[in-house]
């Protein structure tokens, strides 16, 4: 179910996180501050400390950056190591949805922000779930700006463009950028009708058959506005010309879950899903170092702590 993907995956990390609820104390030993990233928007940001090459820790959605608390310290022997919590959630501001300020590349914006204000100089971001696509964002317009990125069950269909794979809300946005051309004036406005007329049939087409292939699931549950503003600010990334490494669970393991329909959702062609995904970023982004790791979940850097820390030391050692 391509198109609606996202949205089960976001759902059930959101469940995972009542059974991690333990990981999300404030008992690592950091140091809490709000950097404004613009007007009358603050972000909480985290510093473990540590010296080195920076390591910025991004959380999913739903999460904050103390969803990293018993994870980012055991970094600080080698790395400056921080995490920030992405507005809308935790102890950072919350602004009401509006001119895609919940978009994709806005979110990385963010992130840009808090390293100009604390003088953060090429770190490698970490991110995990949703954050894939804050660090596409960055990875892909300001790639002078990183070291690396490393994606923790992160490089998805919201990370990077698969036109095999085709997701609902990119399509949607591209008709948006494209109508926001056409508007601001100063184009070939024949051309760029003509390209939002075949904009609007792809999407048609990707409509019809997230439709179908909904018809017949239980009832989704009511978004936020905010997370709806997120599901919606996904944005099309194509080349990502950085260091990457990319983990995956995969297939995922849902015991964790509670059973219900939804879960059952979720593991069908889970496997199949899953390398479609390492497959097609496999093939955008040959440069990158790709992990499967079976029968994890989602928060894999949680379940399989172990395996993903000696993979990150290892890929970070390739930077120096």
């Amino acid at each position: 179910m391509r198109n609606r993907w996202k949205f089960f995956f976001v759902l059930g990390a959101s469940l995972l996180l009542l059974v991690h609820a333990n990981a999300q104390t404030d008992s690592s030993p950091h140091r809490v501050q709000l950097v404004t990233v613009e007007q009358g928007v603050q972000l909480e940001v985290l510093d473990w400390g540590g010296s080195g090459t920076p390591l910025i820790f991004l959380a999913g959605s739903g999460d904050t950056a103390h969803r990293f608390d018993g994870f980012a310290p055991q970094f600080t022997a080698q790395h400056h190591v921080y995490g920030i919590t992405r507005r809308g959630f935790g102890t950072s501001s919350k602004p009401i949805p509006a001119n895609g300020n919940y978009s994709a590349d806005h979110l990385g914006d963010d992130v840009l922000a808090v390293m100009k204000a604390l003088h953060i100089e090429r770190p490698v971001l970490v991110g995990h779930s949703l954050a894939g696509q804050e660090l596409s964002s960055i990875g892909s317009r300001f790639p002078e700006k990183v070291s690396g990125l490393i994606y923790l069950d992160a490089a998805t269909t919201f990370a990077f463009y698969d036109p095999a794979r085709p997701s609902l809300e990119i399509e949607m946005n591209e008709i948006k950028r494209r109508i926001d051309e056409i508007e601001a004036g100063g184009v070939n406005e024949q051309k760029k009708l003509l390209e939002l007329e075949t904009a609007i049939a792809k999407f048609e087409t990707v409509l019809h058959q997230s439709n179908a292939e909904i018809a017949n699931l239980p009832p989704l549950p009511p978004r936020s506005p905010i997370n709806a503003a997120l599901n919606f600010g996904a944005q099309k990334y194509t080349s990502i010309p950085v260091p990457v490494l990319a983990i995956y669970a995969c297939p995922h393991n849902w015991e964790r879950l509670p059973d219900s329909d939804r879960k059952a959702a979720l593991i069908v062609d889970d496997k199949a899903r899953c390398t479609g995904w390492a497959e097609a970023f496999r093939r955008g982004v040959p440069s990158a170092h790709i992990v499967m790791i079976p029968n994890a979940d989602h928060y894999v850097y949680i379940t399989n702590e172990a395996r993903v820390v000696a993979e990150i030391n290892a890929f970070l050692a390739t930077l120096r």
